[in-house]
């Protein structure tokens, strides 16, 4: 009997995310008709799509024993350098999504050697590079938004599948895909984890440890620039002011999902449910016409509230 509640136990404190998840739906189903109406579900997706990347790219940092607050202002970055690139049509279509990938690679990459070739720490190291990189965007910019030229790369921002899906949220789902796969069959993925876990011990196998950590800070840097390209599509405009505050979201998402920040612990899958539960936390308020200040206290209390919860699961867990 004992061990029959055990088991119940831990299945509920496994699943504890997509049962806060589950609740958090529940919720604002009942307090607002609008909530489950297919127009908010699928401007929902649409919003938060680019979020779902950048916190695949924050994941894998986080699971190394770090963290990358960069995210943000890469995403501004990538969001100016691909309207400017559309806008004086040199580099084309291709060439236009090419340059805020390869922008947001070299600046993780940039972060990545701080970390992993000068013993750095992530904070600083990233903490620079958000600065360098929003500055540079507002250079590029002139301080000003960049209208992107109708017909390019603002038909992806309002493309459908069915008339429904939007293409944005299947372009979301294969990235979400892509880092499971990883993740979890990828001695690339067993190897960031263990590094999160016991970075000496990977180092004394004779893994190239600096290597890694530096690739999860590319990663990171690809994910948001991928963002940013999404973010341009959503608005038909480049603007170095947006993405302020994404680093923290993104961090917030990936704890909420259970991952630890001292590394080697997370889930993408969660993630992505961590993202969801700070999406609809913010449309209910939305709906409920909550003013924004007012917004930002609830949200952090309930922030607050599910890492204080995933702590307390976590430790439950390792008593039964």
């Amino acid at each position: 009997m004992k061990s029959s509640k055990n088991k119940i136990g831990k299945i509920l404190i496994d699943n504890n995310t997509y049962i806060m998840l589950l609740l958090l739906l529940i919720i604002c189903a009942i307090i607002s008709p609008d909530f489950f109406t297919v127009q908010n579900i699928t401007n929902l997706l649409r919003q938060y799509s680019g979020t779902i990347i950048v916190c695949m790219g924050m994941l894998y940092v986080i699971l190394t024993g770090g963290i990358d607050l960069s995210v943000g202002s890469i995403l501004a970055l990538g969001s100016v350098m691909v309207a400017y690139a559309l806008t004086t049509k040199e580099l084309g279509m291709i060439g236009a999504i090419l340059l805020p990938l390869v922008c947001g690679l070299i600046c993780g990459a940039v972060t990545g050697f701080f970390v992993a070739f000068t013993n750095m720490a992530p904070f600083v190291a990233s903490l620079a590079m958000m600065t360098i990189a929003r500055g540079v965007a507002y250079v590029v910019s002139n301080g000003q938004p960049v209208q992107t030229p109708a017909n390019t790369i603002g038909r992806l921002g309002v493309a459908k599948l069915g008339g429904v899906l939007p293409w944005l949220a299947i372009l979301a789902l294969v990235v979400v895909v892509i880092f499971f796969f990883i993740l979890r069959y990828t001695a690339f993925g067993r190897i960031v984890i263990a590094i999160g876990s016991n970075e000496t011990s990977v180092r004394l196998a004779g893994i190239p440890t600096k290597y890694y950590k530096l690739s999860v800070y590319a990663i990171s840097g690809l994910c948001s620039g991928l963002a940013g390209i999404i973010a341009s599509s959503r608005t038909a405009i480049g603007t170095p002011i947006i993405g302020e505050g994404l680093e923290l979201d993104a961090i917030a998402a990936c704890v909420i999902g259970g991952a630890s920040l001292n590394g080697g612990g997370g889930s993408v899958l969660k993630t992505v449910v961590g993202v969801f539960v700070l999406a609809f936390i913010s449309n209910i308020m939305n709906l409920l016409a909550v003013p924004a200040y007012p917004q930002d206290i609830i949200k952090g209390v309930i922030i607050v509230l599910s890492v204080l919860l995933q702590e307390f699961t976590t430790r439950k867990s390792e008593t039964i």
